[in-house]
């Protein structure tokens, strides 16, 4: 017998299982979160917007969606063209000599440019619309009259992944110290981000 309990822990479930996979919200998350820049800011950015997101999926907008093809094209298109000059930036800092793992200056200017590249990384990555207004949306539609707890356990699975993924990070801190370390993970930030911007592209 299917419970709400039962519902919410499916739910978080198959959210966690989508969320977890490596891309670019998640290296962009990580690099914050090591560097203690904006965290918070971040990570509610991230939490509330896939929170949105499932809740349009779960009312059944996926459908709507649907209707009109173009719109995910061009997001594509778009997001990709973002990914590809974040990728960029991130390519040019592991070329840069020195580069600190803490950054000093503009702290307001830093917040602001954090939340802007979150937004963008969030709501231009056509993916983020297929795993949780489609894929979320049509699995949580079978679930009858418990569809909206399937959702809440999927935005709280959201909220739990990217709050440790975000204030877990500086755990990482110590060991990227050096700034050749630093320039390793930007590398890796750096290859995941074109790959993923190609890729949109190609596919769109």
């Amino acid at each position: 017998m299917t419970t709400a309990l039962t519902t919410a822990a499916a739910g978080f479930g198959t959210g966690l299982s989508l969320i977890v996979a490596i891309g670019a919200q998640n290296a962009f998350v990580l690099r914050q979160g090591i560097r203690r820049d904006a965290v918070l800011a971040v990570v509610g950015i991230c939490a509330l917007s896939d929170a949105l997101l499932i809740t349009l999926g779960v009312a059944g907008v996926g459908a709507v969606v649907v209707a009109w093809p173009g719109v995910l094209t061009a997001v594509a298109w778009v997001g990709g063209a973002f990914l590809l000059g974040y990728g960029a930036l991130a390519a040019r800092r592991v070329f840069k000599p020195g580069g600190a793992l803490l950054t000093e200056g503009d702290v307001a200017g830093s917040r602001r440019r954090a939340v802007l590249t979150c937004l963008a990384m969030t709501w231009l990555n056509p993916h983020v619309y297929l795993d949780t207004v489609f894929l979320l949306g049509t699995i949580a539609a079978d679930r009858g009259p418990l569809r909206w707890t399937f959702g809440i356990g999927a935005a709280l699975a959201s909220l739990c992944w990217f709050a440790a993924l975000g204030f877990g990070a500086r755990l990482l801190s110590r060991h990227l110290a050096k700034p050749v370390a630093w320039r390793v993970l930007d590398g890796v930030i750096a290859a995941t981000m074109i790959a993923l911007g190609a890729s949109l592209i190609a596919g769109s």
